[in-house]
């Protein structure tokens, strides 16, 4: 059975609310700080942007957004360089993608920049990655991708697929 909603946090104008939309997902949210991003996103939907919850936030500072069957974050993460910021972050995660369900990350590979658009990032290989989003997350996959900006620079990602695993299971494996 495939997942029927999805959270792109970070979306701000991406359009993976778009293929989202073309696949027919029951829920689709869309959660960015940027006000004008998510205004971006809106127009260049028209009516569409209806059937999308639009949500201006940061995520650090969400108490929550429901349930969904997958968590999409490109690129949020890695700007996230307090510890404490990195928990709310990943609590967040827990709390919203349902068992069984999928967590995608891209962050900034080890071999990445150590700054975008003027802010510190914190860069991540697998075990690290794995390592921050905790024991109710089993990593399925990862894979490294040069992405080219518009500047023709080079910086060098880190994508990971996670499943999020049954709350018993690993409160199970922690006593035992």
């Amino acid at each position: 059975m495939g997942a029927t909603s999805l959270v792109d946090v970070g979306g701000g104008t991406s359009t993976v609310v778009d293929e989202a939309l073309r696949l027919g997902l029951r829920r689709i949210a869309v959660v960015d700080v940027s006000e004008r991003a998510l205004e971006v996103a809106r127009d260049r939907l028209g009516r569409a942007a209806e059937r999308v919850e639009w949500i201006v936030a940061d995520l650090t500072e969400l108490g929550g957004l429901g349930q969904f069957g997958v968590w999409h974050d490109r690129a949020v993460l890695h700007f996230l360089t307090n510890p404490t910021s990195q928990d709310r972050y990943v609590t967040l995660c827990e709390r919203t993608v349902v068992t069984g369900g999928t967590a995608i990350v891209a962050t900034f590979a080890p071999d990445g920049p150590d700054a975008c658009s003027g802010l510190r990032v914190h860069r991540y290989d697998e075990s690290g990655l794995s390592e921050r989003c905790g024991p109710r997350f089993a990593l399925m996959d990862s894979e490294r991708h040069t992405h080219m900006t518009p500047r023709g620079v080079e910086q060098r990602f880190l994508y990971a697929s996670f499943r999020r695993t049954a709350d018993d299971l690993v409160s199970a494996s922690i006593s035992g």
